[in-house]
């Protein structure tokens, strides 16, 4: 359990400190840097796969369409998610971003609501409720719609919904999105290399194993919240979820210095309330469960 808590904190925290990397390409256009992590994500997982001579289940899978399907589908939010967070880091949105991701847990639990029939608890509606009160301040308060950290959550939400009525695992899943979306990709950076747009080319040396890094840095943080996350109870994995958000947002004030006046504050107070009474119903709920005699 040691090790699941380490691996998945890991995870957390170098997903965290994505805006640092993302910022330091910030010479090159959001969809080039989208178009790469696509290429040199699929490379590295092929060389995990050969490593582990994992293959059996991609016979079974080009067989069906359905999952064939539903993996383009998860693979086009996980794009969305991916570019609008590159382009929001990359545009001084830092703090926009990370709210984004304070609200995913809440919005996955809607959508569970919504798509998986899914009971919510009184405590559970109220925790949604004190978010979207957040979400309504902010937009109230500043005359524009989150619409960052909306999309973000939203694509996330749809991108887990979509894993979880999945019968891939983590690491055949990415493989299956990446092979999926690579033609694309790979075509459309050799089109703007015919036009002279090869940002990869004219980069220098630093930049382009920056880019070339985009393979492992996705892929590694990915494997690692895999390993921990079937080694530890789902409640814990919960908490340790909230690393990621909570280091842009340092990241966002502190290094970068975005704005965080007291109109956000206020908003983000309202959504860090919801979070915890979300969490702390949840750690009663399984500490109630466990306590009940058998």
């Amino acid at each position: 359990m040691q090790a699941g808590i380490l691996y998945a904190a890991c995870a957390y925290a170098i997903w965290g400190v994505f805006p640092i990397y993302f910022k330091a390409m910030q010479s090159i256009p959001p969809i080039e840097i989208l178009l790469h992590r696509m290429v040199w994500s699929l490379l590295f997982v092929v060389i995990v796969l050969a490593w582990r001579r994992q293959w059996a289940w991609l016979a079974d899978v080009v067989r069906r369409p359905k999952v064939l399907a539903g993996f383009a589908a998860s693979a086009l939010a996980l794009s969305a998610n991916w570019f609008t967070y590159i382009w929001a880091v990359n545009n001084g949105r830092v703090v926009d971003s990370s709210l984004g991701y304070f609200i995913n847990p809440l919005f996955s639990v809607l959508m569970g609501y919504l798509f998986l029939r899914e009971r919510l608890r009184p405590v559970q509606w109220m925790a949604v409720a004190l978010a979207a009160f957040g979400v309504l301040w902010l937009t109230w308060h500043t005359a524009q719609l989150p619409w960052i950290a909306l999309v973000l959550a939203a694509t996330f939400g749809l991108y887990g919904l979509l894993r979880k009525t999945a019968h891939l695992g983590a690491l055949e899943g990415f493989a299956l999105e990446t092979m999926l979306f690579f033609p694309l990709a790979f075509g459309t950076l050799l089109v703007f290399a015919a036009h002279h747009q090869n940002s990869f080319a004219a980069a220098p040396l630093s930049q382009q194993l920056l880019l070339a890094s985009t393979g492992p840095i996705t892929a590694i943080p990915l494997l690692m919240f895999a390993y921990g996350a079937r080694r530890i109870p789902l409640s814990l994995l919960g908490l340790l979820q909230y690393i990621g958000p909570t280091l842009q947002l340092l990241i966002g004030v502190w290094l970068y210095h975005e704005p965080f006046g007291s109109v956000r504050l206020t908003g983000f107070a309202l959504i860090w309330s919801a979070l915890a009474v979300y969490t702390a119903e949840g750690l009663w709920r399984n500490w109630r469960m466990k306590q009940a005699p058998r």
